[in-house]
């Protein structure tokens, strides 16, 4: 497969790109800043746009087979997380929107947490499930990741398990841990798995040893109800009717799309 990878200089995109070639396919990262290239592994394909400036991707590759999303917009508050967390997603599967490709989208655990001070402030989760809604209303095959703290693993944590629901909220390291290197192998194995296909699941690591073949795992997993536009399982604590009408609105115009095709 060739695979876009979008945020692919960032801490999650850099392991997703040496798993990719690990994996036998071939990635296409994309950049922002020319002087992280030096962080790819040498001979990568590089594509360089601002997910945040559409005008930059109109040139994107056109065959494209399959793109992982690991954006984050890294502290810029309110603003950086509307134009990246959402809007990076928004504008690439806007360019994509006639293309058969496979998407895999990492989020985060907690995200359908609304009320602490944090969201409040930076509205990170809003806009980051916002944009797994957009996935889902895309029509395009998918898998959505919410990973746990970044290696915060103890040395024998290494056995990945997937939930549903969200339900995990303390905003701390006892909602979930898992390696960055799991998160980089379950974004690229989800998509060439029909087991993974449309689902959603939060991604930690807990005592034992690590496991080669996730297909069990994947398929232990409910499918995401089409009619809900949310994780299978997820509180209904973001009504669609009370969201801005720009987002009602954008989120429809992915909805008659796919309904079109």
């Amino acid at each position: 497969m060739k695979i876009l990878v979008a945020g692919a200089t960032g801490s999650i995109g850099v392991h997703v790109v040496n798993t990719v070639i690990e994996m036998g396919h071939q990635p296409v990262a994309l950049v922002r800043n020319k002087r992280k290239v030096k962080l790819l592994p040498r001979g990568t394909d590089v594509f360089y746009g601002d997910v945040s400036m559409p005008e930059t991707l109109t040139d994107l590759p056109k065959n494209i087979d399959a793109i992982i999303f690991t954006l984050g917009s890294d502290g810029q508050g309110r603003i950086g997380a509307r134009a990246i967390d959402y809007g990076g997603v928004r504008n690439i599967l806007r360019i994509c929107k006639d293309a058969p490709v496979r998407i895999s989208l990492m989020t985060t655990i907690g995200v359908t947490e609304r009320l602490s001070t944090w969201n409040q402030r930076t509205e990170v989760h809003d806009w980051k499930r916002r944009a797994e809604r957009l996935v889902r209303a895309s029509g395009h095959p998918y898998t959505i990741v919410r990973p746990g703290w970044f290696d915060y693993n103890n040395d024998d944590e290494h056995r990945i398990v997937m939930l549903q629901g969200d339900r995990r909220h303390t905003g701390t390291t006892e909602d979930g841990v898992i390696s960055r290197e799991q998160i980089a192998q379950v974004l690229v194995s989800a998509l060439t798995s029909d087991e993974a296909k449309n689902k959603t699941f939060e991604l930690v690591a807990e005592q034992g040893e690590a496991q080669q073949d996730l297909t069990l795992l994947f398929a232990d997993l409910q499918t995401d109800n089409p009619e809900k536009n949310d994780g299978v399982l997820d509180l209904n604590n973001m009504p669609f009717s009370e969201e801005p009408e720009c987002i009602i609105n954008e989120l429809n115009l992915f909805s008659k799309h796919v309904k079109s095709i």
